[in-house]
């Protein structure tokens, strides 16, 4: 009886991290949930060098910088196991003005092992 009780409290523990996560299942960054699309520039060629689409980036610069990066480097640790990105645009980098599209961001990067 006590292994079931267990799996119980432990599942409501977990329900209840996600209370940084909006309905839709998406992380708030800077407290807003952004739609970020990570895809290689040419899969053709080299799948290594990609970008990131962050819609609604003009909701908030800084939160969409941070799903650009969090975005750029889920690609890289699933695709090529490693963290490493040489970013053409990095989103870390503030003092590179944020440019938008139909309040979109673009950011490009290779994924380096």
């Amino acid at each position: 009886m006590a292994v079931p009780v267990a799996l119980l409290a432990a599942a409501a523990l977990v329900s209840a991290c996600g209370s940084s996560v909006t309905n839709k299942n998406r992380p708030l960054y800077d407290g807003v949930p952004f739609k970020a699309k990570a895809k290689p520039v040419d899969k053709k060629t080299d799948r290594a060098v990609f970008q990131v689409e962050i819609k609604g980036a003009d909701r908030s610069a800084k939160g969409a910088r941070e799903a650009a990066a969090h975005a750029g480097t889920t690609y890289c640790v699933v695709n090529y196991g490693s963290s490493k990105i040489d970013w053409v645009n990095d989103p870390a980098d503030t003092e590179v003005q944020l440019t938008l599209t139909d309040g979109r961001a673009v950011f490009q990067g290779t994924c380096t092992p």
